[in-house]
């Protein structure tokens, strides 16, 4: 069934605030007990990727995220223009560097999607090109999914009316002067051409499915993501290890 982004809400009715509030919560302290244990077994990864256009809430989201982790295990790239090194390798290159090692959590704020997304707009490498990237990342995210790697894709699904409140706040706002760009609002004037390559995106690389996130509301985005990191964890066989040492014993408990 093909995926339609305006089939999906950008807001659901149905949640109730406090109620989502206070099940996140306890959601996200488990993902904090969890994603220790994962750390300290070190068999397993997770990778985390968050797509969406300027202001959906992906730095949001992250914050939210970690805020329980044990901070050693977790890490968080985010993704820019590729530099001039970058560019000089193929597009996968500087992604598969910052891949989770067997132990981490790893967050990617936009990630290899972009190198199909945004040329794709801005027209500045050729269509045959692009083109064959989308069965070079589905190999790419099977290649980490044999390596142990749970990959978790979500894109972050804001309304424009909400995007440009969140811009706006941007500019009225002095705590968030620094994450203000010029260059969104013109990314802004080309949302029906970003909508349409992310959906050809959601289509056909969807091997390891996404998920279409609920983003007008900080509460309703933060639990959606959360509520499904916490059952990809729980699918894991996480165990703490056992005691490794030739000079000591456990103590047996007393029964």
């Amino acid at each position: 069934m093909k995926i339609k982004i305006e089939d999906y809400p950008t807001f659901n009715k149905e949640w109730d605030k406090d109620k989502i509030k206070d099940k996140t919560k306890k959601i996200l302290k488990k993902i904090g007990e969890l994603q220790n244990k994962m750390y300290a077994q070190n068999k397993f990864s997770l990778l985390i990727v968050l797509q969406g256009t300027d202001a959906s809430g992906k730095d949001g989201v992250t914050k939210g995220l970690v805020k329980y982790c044990n901070p050693l295990g977790v890490k968080i790239h985010s993704f820019k223009k590729p530099t001039e090194e970058e560019y000089a390798h193929d597009f996968l290159w500087r992604v598969h560097n910052v891949v989770p090692r067997k132990g981490e959590m790893k967050i990617f704020i936009r990630s290899h999607y972009e190198d199909i997304l945004v040329p794709s707009v801005e027209k500045y490498i050729p269509e045959d090109v692009i083109e064959k990237r989308y069965n070079v990342i589905n190999d790419f995210e099977k290649l980490l999914e044999n390596n142990g790697t749970v990959i978790l894709k979500f894109f972050m699904n804001v309304s424009m009316e909400a995007q440009k409140e969140r811009l706006m706040e941007r500019i009225e706002l002095k705590e968030k002067h620094w994450k203000h760009k010029d260059g969104d609002w013109d990314t802004r004037e080309k949302w029906d051409k970003y909508m349409e390559v992310y959906e050809k995106i959601l289509n056909n690389c969807n091997t390891i499915p996404w998920q279409l996130v609920p983003s007008d509301m900080n509460w309703q985005k933060t639990y959606a993501v959360a509520e499904a990191v916490l059952k990809a964890l729980e699918t894991l066989d996480l165990k703490w290890p056992e005691l490794v040492t030739e000079k000591f014993k456990p103590k047996s408990k007393e029964k």
